[in-house]
């Protein structure tokens, strides 16, 4: 089985990938990383440059986890391709990084990890970072 994570190269995305090996470890099982931006955007600080890629393989390579990357531009919402590559690789268990948004945020905008939670047909592990004081 596989686990497949959401990544964006910031401290949220970098707290979803460490629980993801964390689990990948604990399942024994290979890990999938997806970054991927709509082909229609010039700017999107959440994909991955060159040199993050570089840094997420060289991580990756460091766990001793079995890993695959997945890094594209798409038609398609970030939400859906991380949905279709845990479809394609048979996933246990999603996991992705969580904001925190305020009541107003929620209702108003929807989001990635929405998508995620209500599309998924496996497991979903939802990783926020602590509050900052």
């Amino acid at each position: 089985m596989t686990v497949v994570v959401g990544y964006v190269p910031n401290e949220l995305g970098e707290a979803a990938l460490s629980a993801a090996i964390d689990e990948a470890r604990r399942r024994g099982c290979d890990l999938v990383a997806v970054n991927t931006t709509r082909a229609d955007r010039l700017v999107d600080p959440r994909y991955a440059q060159d040199a993050q890629a570089e840094a997420l393989e060289s991580r990756l390579e460091a766990s001793g986890v079995p890993y695959a990357v997945r890094r594209f531009t798409s038609t398609e919402l970030a939400a859906d391709d991380v949905l279709t590559a845990a479809t394609e690789v048979g996933a246990e268990l999603i996991v992705i990084g969580l904001r925190h948004r305020s009541p107003v945020g929620k209702l108003l905008m929807g989001s990635t990890a929405q998508s995620v939670l209500l599309d998924a047909e496996c497991s979903v592990l939802a990783v926020k970072l602590p509050r900052r004081r």
